[in-house]
């Protein structure tokens, strides 16, 4: 079987081409592209998590070897920068963090020292805000609240 040079690169480009604009196509619904452990660090376990609408998720995440949470809200479909937050927040010790911005991906880390209190946590994405308070203090019920604003 013979081959025509100009037929078989016209071929080959076209495909080239096509496979390129495949791989740098984004799926229609794209995965989080970073993880609570990925943000807060390696040692951080998922505790606790809230949806923010469907847009993403704040997850609390705890450290036991130093007593800290961790606090990090990521968005389901990474895209164009937009308003983002995280933030917690110890009443009993009056000490918090957050982090906040224009993101295309995650908010955070926030990081405070929880072992042994209640937390108070949550974060945002766009117009839509998550809180819990009351959180992963034992036989204390959470409250969760999530608004559009």
């Amino acid at each position: 079987m013979r081959f025509h040079r100009p037929a078989l690169i016209s071929t080959a480009m076209a495909a080239l081409a096509l496979g390129t604009a495949t791989a740098l196509a984004a799926p229609a619904s794209a995965a989080p592209n970073t993880t609570p452990q990925k943000v807060c660090g390696s040692a951080y376990k998922t505790v606790n998590s809230a949806a923010v609408g469907s847009l993403g998720t704040v997850y609390l995440t705890y450290n036991a070897s130093n007593g800290k949470n961790c606090v990090a809200t990521i968005r389901n479909n990474p895209g164009t920068a937009v308003d983002m937050s995280t933030w917690i927040y110890v009443p009993d010790t009056d000490q918090g963090a957050n982090d906040f911005g224009q993101y295309t991906s995650y908010a955070g880390p926030a990081y405070v020292y929880g072992k042994g209190h209640c937390i108070d946590w949550g974060g945002s994405i766009s117009n839509v805000t998550v809180q819990v308070t009351g959180s992963n203090c034992a036989a204390l019920k959470e409250h969760r609240a999530t608004s559009t604003h």
